[in-house]
């Protein structure tokens, strides 16, 4: 190609396709088209990478979600119920009913499973460990109400952010479980505030000032183990240390049901199934405002459903993780088929998030009916991911997102995030495809940016309506960017128009 302007016409499709292989790169304010990465990427694929999304893209991928779906089935428990009051638990806000927990599980999995039944009243108790074939069914009118006392959760094996270690137990935990749930119309608080556990997190605006206890050096420290290969059982916290437990963390289970109640006030990360699979969360209510009370973080989990939910959040609403750094890539365990549908999302990070704990990598999410709107909500469809996690990010696939108002943009995917550049292992996203998403407010419709080592790989856009947009889209290092159909505040995002936004008409 001789210059630009010949390029940008080779680009262009019928009907306003752009079937552009471009790379946007960094640099000027004026941002200027670089080609010299494209080879003959408009004729035939340049690698095998670009290939397999040509081949991918040939298709239906959402065929491939209703397979899913068959293997996704909630478990079945026996009707039978244990009552908690009948184990001695009272109902008054005051006693401690942490045994009474223990007992009437114990007796439900040893009798063979059913249903441990929390009737109508307010129930304060420390961790509760569910056990195979136990349904904890939380009746409309009751509340569990966690306690405030730290001792209260002893130490187990978990994950925290993404790294495996000794700590706090989550508030309800299940090890290596087959069968579990946790159902009914009632609540469970976690009884978390700005005086307890969310200062430990270090933010002057919850609690914390100087001098206070913060999870910074301990984060770190963990951290730094897991990159010295410390094993998991010498990665010690808990009482002395202040690295927050997560709401609800069912770890290597089978056959997981979340249904209908509603949980507030959560430590940290609220629905955090690992190296799960066959997991349903359905018609939860998920409100909390702390710092990192993501909604819903399948990590390192195969075949999730999410639907009906409503999330309202202090961090991502729903966040798909597999890991961090060099604990995610020692496990090499993804998340994988992947399904979320008809959940609403109110106040959070990101609406639907991958990352940025991704190490282990992600494939097959399929997300659509899903309504988002808030001024207090950043980005709607949001992939993150840098240079230390690294992992591979591919068949990502949203459709009929109905998107209010955003903050920042409606679709990002940023390799940006965190430490960036600052590492040696290479991020790869690609076949990524949003279709059908409509806003009506947004900073900006696209925030893509790539490595120029390592470019997004593959990305279609397709029948999508962004309106209200105030800001030029930031494309950097993009290869295969391809819009159909798709308008910004009314017009048709036709190649003079992209052309001029990036300065790159000449």
């Amino acid at each position: 190609m001789k210059n630009r302007r010949q390029f940008l016409k080779t680009s262009v499709g019928a009907a306003g396709m752009i079937s552009a292989g471009a790379i946007w790169s960094r640099g000027s304010s004026a941002r200027r088209l670089d080609t010299s990465h494209l080879g003959s990427f408009l004729g035939e694929p340049v690698d095998s990478a670009a290939a397999d999304t040509e081949e991918r893209w040939s298709g239906d991928p959402w065929s491939e979600m209703e397979e899913i779906l068959t293997r996704i089935k909630p478990p079945v428990f026996p009707n039978r119920d244990f009552e908690i009051s009948d184990y001695g638990a009272e109902g008054d806000n005051q006693a401690d009913c942490t045994e009474a927990f223990d007992k009437a599980i114990a007796a439900c999995h040893s009798g063979g499973g059913g249903r441990v039944v929390v009737p109508p009243g307010q129930y304060i108790t420390g961790a509760i460990v569910l056990k195979s074939n136990v349904n904890l069914h939380v009746s409309q009118g009751a509340t569990i109400r966690f306690s405030r006392d730290h001792r209260k959760y002893p130490l187990v094996f978990t994950r925290w952010e993404g790294t495996e270690l000794m700590n706090y137990s989550p508030f309800i935990y299940a090890f290596e479980q087959e069968n579990i749930g946790i159902t009914g119309k009632g609540t469970i608080d976690g009884n978390c505030d700005c005086e307890h556990w969310w200062p430990w997190k270090g933010r002057p605006n919850c609690g914390w000032k100087p001098g206070d206890v913060s999870q910074e050096k301990d984060r770190n420290q963990l951290f730094d183990m897991a990159e010295r290969g410390v094993p998991v059982s010498q990665r010690i916290f808990g009482e002395g240390h202040s690295l927050r437990p997560q709401f609800i963390q069912p770890y290597r289970c089978k056959s997981v049901l979340l249904e209908d109640v509603t949980l507030f006030n959560s430590p940290m990360w609220q629905v955090h199934p690992v190296l799960c699979t066959n997991v349903t969360v359905r018609g939860l209510t998920i409100s909390s405002f702390g710092p990192n009370t993501d909604g819903c973080d399948p990590e390192s989990c195969t075949d999730v459903l999410v639907e009906n939910c409503f999330f309202n959040t202090g961090d991502d609403c729903i966040a798909i993780k597999s890991g961090r750094n060099a604990d995610g890539r020692r496990l090499g365990a993804p998340s994988q088929n992947i399904i979320i549908r008809d959940c609403r999302m109110k106040n959070g990070h990101g609406g639907v998030t991958i990352g940025s704990e991704i190490s282990g990598g992600v494939r097959k999410v399929f997300a659509e009916n899903c309504q988002m709107d808030s001024p207090h909500l950043d980005i709607a469809v949001r992939i993150k991911n840098n240079a230390m996690r690294g992992g591979l990010i591919e068949d990502i696939y949203a459709r009929n997102i109905d998107v209010g108002e955003v903050a920042t943009a409606a679709f990002s995917v940023d390799f940006f995030y965190e430490e960036g550049e600052a590492g040696k292992f290479v991020p790869v996203a690609r076949n990524l495809e949003v279709r059908s998403v409509k806003t009506r407010k947004a900073q900006r419709a696209l925030y893509l940016r790539g490595f120029n080592r390592a470019p997004i790989e593959g990305v279609r856009v397709v029948d999508c309506e962004f309106n209200g947009v105030s800001k030029p889209d930031v494309i950097e290092n993009v290869a295969g960017l391809r819009l159909s159909n798709v308008k910004e505040n009314g017009k048709l995002m036709a190649h003079n128009q992209i052309a001029k936004r990036f300065g790159s008409e000449n």
